[in-house]
């Protein structure tokens, strides 16, 4: 079975958990035969034919493009990397359709796709939904639409059995995959915009969703909090909405010894500084437990529109030195951070999944989640507190400085646990779910 699967992120392009999912995911698919045709926003157009594991680490590229590609292959590339970089795999994907063109390029598609007889009315609904949302000349949304158009060369040119979009910014390319080639269409919701927004968010990604969900065959919800989101803000008939936890790829290196960077014990926040993430109050948490514990040393690791609010937040409460910003972190760097933390706290507002307590967890490390979490589902060597209750947050923190061997226990327990959250559980659901999405749809033709 062939798979053509639109994502956003991948390794080395990396914003936040889903490249880390997506990886973990396709590296587990592909050892169970799965074929993938992987689709990520670079410069050149290219797609990622992934048939091994391995392939995961080197990115095989092919340009659509003959020539070009022919002109690429007698290249040498002296690193993957090097490589990488020639095709246009960015931490930012360069965006250079001018506004105008994709205006009319949506327009042409529509008259030519969503107009025809064999259409419905749902659909062509749904599509005006979309369209209508896919607009706007901010940066992101550019490239979501340039993204878009392309997903026009690939759906005619590429041969599958069925398209996987992962999250809002890919769903209007698997719409018009899925219109293109009539192949069946699974939606994977990672977070919703109500997550990453900790309340009502941006209107035109909303609907975006909305159409993406209603669109497809199936949607892929990462955990029963996330389910449940879906259809009580979304309406999505729960037949189609299938649960399927993420897992976690435990680093090689992951259980190695402890590197400390600080005498005092340490705490970290690892994740983008965004109100989803709840910053803001591991910040109080972190003013609560210094004034009784003055030698602890508190990590924020990442970036995000929050950091300067957070900065001058810690300014005003005299913190110095004793609540230290990192920026963001590289791998080699994450790794880093976590073989020197001891406790890791995830206070957020409201997490689909949550991949890093995981990967916390992996290392050693104690872990504090939030109940507003998916990944509270799935894990039983952590605490779990909501993640307004800054007194509790602050005095559990405190019990486990006071309390080293049982922090260190716990820590240990978690590590086990984790090794047993493997990908090939979550990945052999996701292959039965792509059988049986196929098997209805070949049903459905037959009729």
């Amino acid at each position: 079975m062939k798979i053509l699967m639109f994502t956003w992120e991948f390794p080395p392009l990396i914003s936040g958990g889903l490249g880390m999912a997506c990886y973990g995911m396709v590296k587990a698919l592909l050892s169970q035969g799965i074929k993938i045709d992987l689709v990520l926003p670079t410069r050149e157009l290219v797609y990622f034919p992934l048939r091994e594991e391995s392939d995961v680490d080197i990115l095989p590229a092919v340009f659509l493009d003959q020539k070009m590609h022919k002109e690429f292959t007698q290249r040498s590339f002296s690193t993957i990397q090097e490589r990488l970089d020639y095709i246009g795999i960015t931490a930012h994907p360069e965006s250079y359709f001018r506004l105008s063109e994709i205006k009319q390029y949506a327009v042409s598609v529509r008259r030519k796709y969503w107009l025809s007889e064999v259409v419905t009315n749902e659909e062509r609904e749904l599509w005006d939904e979309m369209t209508a949302n896919l607009i706007g000349e901010e940066d992101l949304m550019r490239k979501v639409q340039e993204y878009t158009l392309r997903a026009d060369r690939f759906a005619k040119a590429l041969e599958y059995d069925l398209i996987h979009a992962h999250d809002w910014l890919t769903y209007p390319s698997g719409m018009l995959a899925k219109q293109l080639s009539k192949k069946p269409l699974i939606v994977h919701i990672h977070a919703t915009e109500f997550d990453r927004a900790g309340g009502p968010g941006d209107e035109r990604v909303h609907k975006i969703e909305h159409a993406g969900m209603t669109y497809a065959d199936k949607v892929i919800a990462v955990s029963k909090y996330t389910a449940q989101m879906i259809m009580s803000r979304y309406r999505i008939d729960t037949g189609k909405i299938r649960i399927i936890h993420n897992a976690f790829t435990v680093p090689e290196d992951a259980v190695s010894h402890k590197e400390r960077i600080f005498k005092g014990p340490t705490i970290l926040f690892l994740g983008r500084i965004t109100l989803q993430k709840g910053p803001d109050y591991y910040l109080e948490i972190a003013d609560k437990v210094l004034k009784v514990h003055p030698e602890a040393r508190f990590i924020i690791a990442g970036t995000g529109d929050m950091s300067r609010q957070v900065l001058r937040r810690s300014a005003s409460l005299r913190l110095k030195n004793r609540f230290l910003f990192t920026g963001f972190l590289n791998r080699k760097q994450v790794e880093r951070v976590l073989q020197a933390a001891d406790i890791y706290v995830l206070p957020s507002v409201s997490e689909p999944f949550g991949i890093s307590p995981l990967e916390a967890m992996a290392f050693g490390i104690t872990s504090i989640i939030s109940k507003q979490s998916g990944v509270a589902e799935v894990v039983h060597h952590a605490f779990k507190i909501d993640y307004w209750d800054i007194d509790l947050w602050a005095e559990t923190i405190n019990h486990l400085i006071e309390n080293r061997e049982k922090c260190a226990k716990i820590g240990i327990e978690g590590m086990r646990e984790v090794h047993r959250i493997q990908w090939d559980e979550a990945a052999e659901k996701i292959r039965h779910l792509y059988s049986s999405t196929l098997a209805e749809f070949i049903r459905r033709q037959d009729n």
